[in-house]
């Protein structure tokens, strides 16, 4: 009984083996490959990786006092034209309150969002998930809640798809920024330039 196992066996990778050589003989090295309808741009991966570190791995400024100096007025100049000639700033950047972490757990919280913003380029891959940038994102809001880092991971969970969010149970606390806009007890203002 064992024998005739072993010849079907035997069969099955003598058909394989002989498809791949006549595979290999007839196809000519010109030939080009075969395209999907949404092909696979390592260029296009490789400038949303480096998009992804610069978005979430470039740190806040501190935010520096500075005394308001008073406007000098022209007088030649009429005031319509003045209030013409100021041009308006936009909102960014934005200021934010965050808790300064020690130097260990500053370096913790970065070698955890050095892993969460890669897991997130690699979740966008066909076939993959975001099952990395989650835990990591989890850990780093339990751990430094109301740090920067935190702000980061909230925001790398936020912006993942929501059939994502779905899968992962990925609740409104663990999305929500709000927190961050309003000065808190141990904080200090920092300034972030979002990019889109």
């Amino acid at each position: 009984m064992n024998t005739i196992w072993l010849k079907i066996a035997g069969v099955i990778v003598a058909v394989v083996i002989i498809f791949v050589l006549v595979m290999t003989f007839t196809s000519s090295p010109t030939d080009e490959p075969v395209q999907s309808e949404q092909p696979a741009k390592p260029e296009n991966f490789a400038q949303q990786v480096e998009a992804d570190k610069e978005k979430f791995l470039t740190e806040p400024q501190p935010v520096e006092e500075k005394t308001q100096e008073p406007a000098i007025e022209d007088q030649n100049v009429p005031e319509q034209i003045q209030t013409v000639q100021e041009p308006k700033q936009p909102a960014q950047p934005e200021t934010l309150y965050f808790k300064e972490l020690g130097e260990i757990e500053k370096i913790e919280a970065e070698r955890l969002l050095n892993v969460a913003v890669p897991g997130r380029s690699i979740g966008r891959l066909p076939m993959t998930g975001f099952k990395l940038m989650v835990d990591t994102s989890r850990q780093i809001i339990k751990r430094w809640p109301e740090s920067w880092y935190a702000y980061r991971a909230k925001q790398l969970l936020s912006e993942m798809p929501e059939r994502f969010k779905k899968r992962y149970n990925v609740t409104q606390e663990e999305v929500d920024l709000s927190m961050y806009a309003e000065p808190r007890t141990g904080t200090q203002p920092y300034t972030i330039k979002e990019t889109p």
